[in-house]
């Protein structure tokens, strides 16, 4: 049975992944070490993220021509600023930030060089690339979720614990996996050069995504 394209993408990110479920910054959250300052750098950075990365799902309704494909972005659109944002806003709450706040914030550069990437992709691309510059987010952070969760005690951390269930949850599992079927079945009869593409864009956001973790740890400017 021939190999998924979305499991030769994750193949292909694989050493990536593994340096970020070893980041220090991830372990931190694992373990309940990380210190709240660099978690509350993160929040911020990570809430502005998501609104960009809402935009890229955006640009996925634009590119569409068939109505339910137009319907799937425009779900996630809804997911992202509805659904994963719960978390970023509960956070918020309990570390005393308003969203005024957090738009006074500037993204740090390894931010919007991210989401500038994401974006030039989804701009000069169609559906099929939008979803692979998407996926290396959502896949990952289900990845680390599960990870964290299967260890002891840290879905249970008294502050930590709500962004590692969050993320290890059956919810996130079943939206995650959604766009791994939209990946193959808009991958379905792409081309070898295609599909040498569409791994160029899954490892580049996975290196983004490693970055933004260093980025975090650091609280770089």
């Amino acid at each position: 049975m021939p190999t998924s394209v979305s499991a030769r993408l994750r193949d292909a990110a694989a050493p990536i992944w593994a340096d970020c479920l070893q980041h220090p910054f991830v372990t931190g959250i694992g373990d309940g070490s990380l210190p709240v300052e660099k978690f509350r750098y993160f929040m911020l950075q990570d809430y502005l993220y998501l609104f960009d990365y809402a935009r890229v799902f955006a640009l996925g309704v634009v590119k569409a021509r068939d109505p339910e494909l137009m319907r799937r972005f425009a779900a996630n659109v809804d997911a992202i600023l509805g659904g994963e944002m719960k978390i970023h806003r509960a956070y918020m709450q309990r570390l005393g930030i308003s969203e005024e706040q957090v738009f006074a914030v500037k993204p740090a550069l390894d931010n919007l060089s991210y989401t500038s990437y994401m974006l030039s992709v989804a701009n000069s691309g169609t559906p099929m690339e939008i979803v692979a510059a998407i996926l290396a987010c959502s896949w990952s952070y289900a990845e680390i979720g599960q990870a964290l969760a299967a260890l002891p005690g840290a879905a249970e951390h008294p502050f930590y614990g709500e962004w590692v269930r969050g993320y290890a949850s059956e919810e996130y599992a079943v939206t995650n996996q959604a766009l791994i079927d939209l990946m193959d079945a808009l991958a379905a009869h792409a081309t070898e050069p295609q599909i040498a593409y569409l791994t160029e864009i899954f490892v580049n956001c996975s290196r983004y995504e490693l970055g933004f973790w260093d980025m975090a740890w650091g609280m770089r400017a």
